[in-house]
């Protein structure tokens, strides 16, 4: 270590801990508002330092050793209050930091241990250098979509492999800046520059997996939408047909209706004529289209799969509660009725190819309640149909449509679950509704 006095150590220290509170600041999501998370940085700072610069003046020689790691724990303590992101996403970050540490601390002292003669100050000015340049270029090219990547890997990545990644780091820096390696030898400086090079790497590995993973994951959402899409397209053609072959057979019966009509006309028999007029009421309205609810979007949609339904033979109720003036937009609403929908009629089906003697229903409430939409989906269901992360599995649900419901309902503020309750598949969710605008 380059030493110095008490002073030069406690701008090192200073220094070395704001630089990683800005590296880990840039990585992460504050769990606070601007203010107060300088504040407390600020007050962790002062707490860390001060005992820092005694410990220093007591013992040197064991200060200078581990006093950079022991800051650091203190510091992931400290970071994983501060973090508004889960524990083991927080602890990767706090790893990569590690390694971001490690780099500014280790290439200030080999700078100036090489080029400077051990100046202390080549140290701190190389420090200086390397925070601003890593800052600058986290801030610029990467923190989007290091951010992004926490998504993925917060949704894509298992515990297990979150550990050994960050053990595996966690060992690399640790060789790195081994206290006992002091020689500055050609073959020490070329087994730094290796093992930096072999983390650096399996970061950009991890990284380059999981965004991949979680771009194929929105590929997939995106394919499901368009499998949506071309079910609801297929429904809009069957109303279309429907009401084609209806046109075609009310202008086919109302021919004879009026050959009737005008034959109790001629013979003088208006009881007959009035009788027939009642019998022809009653019948046109038992063939109205069904009123679901005020929602014309809502409504369409639901009568369409409820006739889809029924011609599967499954028993359908319906208890839909919602008015006309909904804020929510209608391609979001369609989104999540049409894939619950669909997933429970698929689901009815193939419990009939598995069995037949089980009978196979739908029931679906929609209510809405103040600014809250209550959505409640149960049906029929294969006994064995597994769940994963609290979501069906996609051959269980036909691969379409869990994952466009989840984003939308989150897009809401949202809250939702799935489950198998013995035969029955139960989907629940409330979501908020937009204030009118």
């Amino acid at each position: 270590m380059l030493g110095g006095s008490v002073y030069i150590a406690f701008i090192r220290f200073a220094l070395s801990l704001v630089g990683t509170i800005l590296l880990f600041s840039l990585l992460s999501e504050p769990r606070y508002d601007r203010r107060k998370t300088v504040v407390c940085y600020i007050l962790f700072g002062v707490a860390v330092t001060v005992p820092a610069c005694i410990w220093y003046m007591l013992d040197w020689s064991n200060c200078v050793r581990i006093v950079a790691f022991a800051m650091f724990v203190c510091f992931c303590v400290f970071a994983v209050f501060m973090s508004r992101d889960p524990v083991y996403l927080t602890v990767y970050k706090l790893a990569l930091t590690f390694y971001l540490l490690a780099v500014f601390l280790i290439g200030g002292i080999e700078v100036s241990v090489i080029f400077f003669d051990r100046n202390v100050w080549a140290d701190i000015v190389t420090r200086i250098v390397l925070i601003t340049f890593m800052a600058y270029f986290i801030d610029r090219k990467i923190k989007v979509d290091i951010r992004g990547f926490g998504y993925y890997v917060e949704n894509e990545l298992d515990r297990f492999s979150v550990g050994v990644m960050i053990i595996s780091i966690l060992f690399g820096i640790g060789f790195i800046m081994n206290p006992r390696a002091a020689e500055q030898t050609p073959y020490h400086l070329f087994q730094i520059i290796t093992n930096f090079f072999l983390t650096g790497a399996l970061q950009l590995l991890i990284f380059r997996l999981y965004l991949h993973i979680g771009k194929e994951r929105e590929y997939q959402k995106e394919n499901q939408l368009m499998q949506m899409n071309h079910r609801l397209l297929e429904r809009n053609m069957e109303i279309l047909q429907e009401s084609v072959e209806s046109g075609k057979r009310i202008r086919h019966d109302a021919r004879h209706h009026n050959a009737v009509i005008a034959e109790h006309a001629r013979r003088g028999q208006n009881e007959e004529l009035l009788q027939y007029l009642k019998e022809y009421d009653r019948e046109m309205n038992e063939h109205i289209a069904e009123c679901i609810c005020a929602n014309t979007t809502v409504n369409n949609l639901l009568s369409a799969y409820t006739r889809k339904a029924r011609r599967e033979q499954i028993n359908v109720t319906l208890d839909v509660d919602l008015g006309g003036n909904l804020t929510i937009p209608n391609i979001d609403l369609v989104t999540i009725l049409a894939n619950a929908y669909e997933n429970a009629i698929y689901g009815c089906i193939e419990v009939k190819k598995q069995s037949s003697e089980r009978e196979c229903f739908i029931r679906l409430v929609l209510k809405r309640k103040k600014n809250k939409l209550a959505i409640i989906c149960s049906n029929t269901c294969r006994i064995e149909t597994e769940m994963k992360n609290g979501q069906p599995k996609p051959e269980f649900t036909g691969g379409i449509g869990v994952l466009s419901i989840i984003k939308t309902a989150e897009n809401f503020g949202g809250e939702y679950d799935f489950k198998n309750d013995n035969g029955v598949f139960v989907f629940r969710l409330i979501m908020n509704i937009p204030a009118a605008t």
